[in-house]
């Protein structure tokens, strides 16, 4: 079984009474005018490969779908909401997304639509899974940099140095590390605020890394390598049972652009 996904990026100007259509769907169509809404839209579906084509679906029909039956959701609510000064929250954003499921889950033939996540902004996103449609994940991207050596003193040296290469360096070396937070929660929850969840975030878990020698300022290394597998389950552990209502479903930390590891515990 294969899962594709397709990103549909379109920009609204609540503002006027109809948006540009634009010629760019690589920027956004609808274009918008100005300084607009832009938000983008991923659709993953799961199902077999075609053998005529090759294809699990057309993504330009994907595309042709999207515009036609759901981006005209995300465009009237906010036109609606934005002229009577009403804040769209993340409940309403899961209510969005789940008409939006409505529109579009019979319209990909063979193919089963597995996931809608709608980008809020290049860091920050918020998703429905096929799995529990009363469920909304949100995640958001944080940033730390720290300095680690990896070492184990069981090891000789010279055996430290062909299992960890250049990350054995004995003054030790840093990452500027990108760690994402997703949670899951119920969707029709009114009360989940973001500055509150970044709070959490930030107290719990980047204060404690964060510009840090992670071998000798984080007392969970002491007896621990702070690999970035031993990291991600650090912030775990640190975040876990934190969120009220909402649970931590996975923590992501990347070490570097090519390398990350996800824990869900």
């Amino acid at each position: 079984m294969y899962k594709l996904v397709r990103q549909v990026r379109f920009s609204i100007n609540p503002f006027l009474p109809q948006d540009s259509r634009g010629h760019n769907s690589f920027a956004s169509r609808p274009a918008g005018e100005g300084l607009a809404i832009f938000l983008e839209l991923s659709v993953e579906v799961t199902g077999p490969v075609g053998p005529a084509t090759g294809f699990v679906v057309n993504v330009s029909e994907i595309d042709k779908t999207v515009r036609e039956f759901a981006v005209p959701i995300f465009a009237g609510r906010i036109k609606q909401d934005f002229n009577r000064a009403k804040h769209i929250g993340l409940s309403e954003i899961a209510g969005l997304l789940r008409s939006a499921w409505g529109q579009l889950a019979d319209k990909f033939g063979t193919a089963s639509l597995s996931e809608l996540s709608l980008k809020l902004n290049p860091f920050r996103k918020a998703a429905l899974d096929s799995k529990d449609l009363d469920m909304i994940y949100f995640c958001e991207k944080f940033e730390f940099a720290a300095m680690h050596k990896l070492w184990n003193d069981e090891f000789s040296e010279q055996r430290n140095l062909e299992v960890f290469g250049k990350c054995a360096n004995p003054t030790g070396h840093g990452h500027n590390y990108i760690v994402e937070v997703m949670l899951q929660m119920p969707a029709s929850r009114n009360d989940f605020r973001i500055s509150d969840f970044e709070k959490i975030v930030d107290n719990e878990f980047i204060q404690l890394v964060d510009h840090k020698n992670l071998n000798a300022d984080v007392e969970q290394f002491g007896k621990m390598n702070p690999t970035v597998e031993n990291i991600a389950g650090l912030a775990w552990n640190q975040l876990a049972g934190k969120f009220g209502q909402a649970r931590l479903h996975r923590v992501t930390v990347w070490e570097t652009d090519k390398t990350y590891c996800s824990y869900e515990g």
